[in-house]
């Protein structure tokens, strides 16, 4: 329920402030008042688009802001799902900066237009030419056989089912080209993976085959200084070890007169060790290093087998060559494999096919069932809305799956005895429309939990008594909703149970649009100059008088 309306520099508006009632609340004014311009500022707090021309002063800011009474919404779970703060009252405000750039905000949290759109859908319905028009499409037919029916959780249901049908559609498509791909591929991925796999490719080797040839290449040179080596540490007379151990032994006496002695002793003692180890590796390097052309060509062959496969590939190390290895390796097996894997996928597939279907047939089947108990109330109304002859007809069939189910409904329409029903956009006039529009609400009233609905001029092409019934219409409902009805009638205006007359006010420089709420005696002379014109007699202003108290 709207509890207040503010609206600041937006169109003729400079400040409009509104409180409106619980029940039924009607706004008059003379065309051209700003009544529309109401309208619009309260579109933008449903997510409409804004006209950046659109403000009072082009130098100040615009500030649109609804407060709503959540109490009896069952909005909880929506606000969290957006990550939003709940609150027992929420509010709403659109901002336009000078620059024209808009923000909205839920409860102080900024939101995107996409998710101000779906909560003040929830907390609003306002009926307008455009929603006239929507009436015509299969769409919005649809939706109101499935608020009729209360069809939001076998609807949430099929969706839930309609997105799981659609990605293991998709999952299934992908597996099968992965499947061809691989099939494509095949031949190919086993050669180059052969490859690698004879090649025996160890992390590191390159570099160890480069050091080993430099080593094969030099061998005589090599052996010739690892030779003088050996000599130098312990083969030739007088050599490093030799005089070493001499030291050794020299210290070795020493060593009882002092622990740095002995701890010099200690020290010799280790490199000996040392160099004699030195030696010993010396003496197998020499063994190994020998000139062997076939040794040379060979290690050559496995130098350049590894640097054509790193230039095939584009890498630099084997670790990398081992890793595309194992990809191809893995592309292979998967070949195997993918049989399972698509017959898997696709009996995933046939599972969520199958929930969809019997979702979307027990979706279908709760429509089929109030077809036609709509078309009574709503061909019962039209009667009382001054339409004999009117006739609803819901036609049905079954067309391509989509988010909504499997059904397309179609609403045929005839307001002439003897003129069988056809598709609204066809056979619907202005006022027809929007006394089938006022039929619908009125029949969905008890079914949609939406606390404040707005009609604007709904009473367009009616008159007399046929506006009386409209105005109880409108009543009646807001025994249980929020009602605000734009109205030129007075037979409509004056049930309701609050009365706001909209008016320029043309004392500034320039004119702005402003709203009062109407006192008893406000109320019965604009009923009578709504009956009878400006200054209306004392015969109009009594029955003006007369005609409020009696919906009183």
């Amino acid at each position: 329920m709207l509890k207040h309306l503010l609206i600041k520099n937006y169109a003729l508006i400079q400040h409009l402030e509104l409180n409106p009632d619980p029940t039924l609340n009607i706004i008059t004014g003379e065309t051209g008042a700003g009544k529309s311009i109401i309208l619009g500022a309260i579109g933008l707090l449903l997510g409409n688009r804004v006209d950046t021309k659109a403000l009072y002063n082009p130098d100040e800011k615009c500030l649109i802001e609804g407060q709503f009474d959540l109490a009896k919404m069952n909005l909880k779970e929506t606000f969290e799902t957006e990550e939003l703060d709940y609150e027992a009252v929420c509010i709403i405000r659109r901002e336009i900066s000078p620059l024209g750039k808009s923000r909205a905000f839920i409860n102080d949290t900024p939101v995107n237009l996409e998710i101000l759109k779906k909560i003040g859908e929830r907390l609003l319905d306002v009926h307008s030419q455009h929603d006239t028009i929507a009436l015509a499409s299969n769409e919005y037919q649809i939706q109101i056989v499935d608020a009729y029916a209360q069809n939001s959780k076998l609807l949430l249901q099929f969706q839930s089912d309609y997105s799981d049908y659609f990605k293991e559609k998709a999952n299934l498509e992908k597996v099968k080209k992965i499947a061809e791909k691989y099939q494509k591929d095949f031949d190919f991925n086993r050669y180059r993976h052969d490859e690698l796999r004879k090649a025996k490719l160890i992390p590191g080797q390159l570099e160890q085959l480069e050091q080993e040839l430099v080593v094969l290449e030099n061998a005589e040179a090599v052996k010739t200084k690892l030779f003088l080596v050996t000599q130098y540490l312990y083969e030739a007379d007088n050599s490093s070890i030799d005089y070493l151990e001499e030291a050794y032994a020299n210290m070795s006496s020493l060593s009882g007169f002092s622990a740095n002695y002995a701890s010099l002793k200690d020290r010799l003692q280790t490199v000996i060790i040392e160099l004699k180890d030195v030696f010993r590796e010396v003496e197998l390097a020499i063994k190994n290093v020998e000139f062997d052309q076939d040794t040379i060509s060979g290690v050559q062959m496995r130098i350049d087998l590894i640097y054509s496969l790193l230039k095939k590939h584009q890498v630099r190390t084997e670790t990398e060559l081992l890793a595309i290895e194992k990809d191809l390796y893995n592309k292979i097996d998967a070949v195997f494999n993918i049989d399972e894997d698509i017959e898997d996928a696709q009996k995933r597939f046939e599972t969520a096919l199958k929930k969809m279907q019997k979702s979307a047939q027990e979706l279908s089947n709760s429509r089929k069932k109030v077809f036609v108990e709509i078309e009574n109330k709503i061909t019962g109304l039209l009667k009382d809305l001054g339409m004999p002859n009117a006739a609803i007809k819901i036609d049905y069939k079954e067309d391509k799956v989509t988010n909504m189910g499997v059904d397309l409904v179609n609403f045929l329409f005839s307001a002439n005895k003897g003129i069988a029903p056809q598709q609204l956009k066809f056979v619907a006039s202005g006022g027809e429309f929007s006394r089938l529009m006022l039929a619908i609400k009125y029949i969905l009233a008890n079914k949609k939990a939406l606390p404040t609905i707005i009609f604007d001029e709904i009473d367009t092409g009616v008159s007399g008594e046929i506006s009386i019934k409209v105005g109880k219409m409108m009543k009646e409902m807001a025994q249980n909703h929020q009602i605000i009805a734009i109205s030129h009638l007075h037979q409509i205006a004056a049930q309701g149970n609050a009365h706001y007359f909209v008016y320029k006010d043309n004392s500034a420089k320039k004119a702005a649009s402003k709203i009062k709420l109407l006192t008893h005696n406000e109320r019965i002379l604009e009923i009578a100059e709504m009956i009878g014109g400006s200054n209306p007699s004392a015969g109009i202003l009594e029955n003006a008088k007369h005609i409020i108290e009696s919906y009183q």
